[in-house]
């Protein structure tokens, strides 16, 4: 199994900028591909970010393209989240996600793909 544990949360102003922190423990991590979700409450989980295995290709959602970047360090087993720019309807629990290895080609953008997921970080954004 895959353990992962967010950390970087927090309270930042609109326009800050803050990074979150995805460290996993097992040996599989560097096999999967993994992604970032948000809930806002009353809301859904919702698709923030996603990499691939090698971090070759990356995919975000329209609401944060060209503010988040997702990034991986596989020798650190550890996936991060740099939010840039940030807006108040960014606030919401962010959670770290690893991809199940069952699906081998997929968008990285469906929740439902995904068999781990880490407790989630608060991330709250001012005006």
């Amino acid at each position: 199994q895959v353990q992962l544990v967010e950390s970087g949360g927090g309270l930042v102003q609109a326009g800050g900028s803050l990074r979150l922190s995805c460290a996993a423990s097992g040996r599989t991590f560097s096999g999967r591909a993994m992604g970032w979700f948000r809930q806002a409450p009353g809301n859904t989980r919702e698709f923030v970010a996603a990499i691939s295995v090698s971090g070759a290709n990356t995919y975000y959602a329209d609401s944060v393209k060209g503010r988040f970047t997702i990034s991986r360090d596989n020798a650190k087993n550890t996936v991060y989240l740099q939010m840039n720019s940030l807006k108040p309807e960014d606030t919401a629990v962010y959670y770290c996600a690893a991809h199940d290895l069952k699906f081998g080609s997929s968008s990285l953008r469906e929740a439902r793909e995904y068999d781990y997921w880490g407790q989630g970080t608060q991330v709250n954004v001012s005006s």
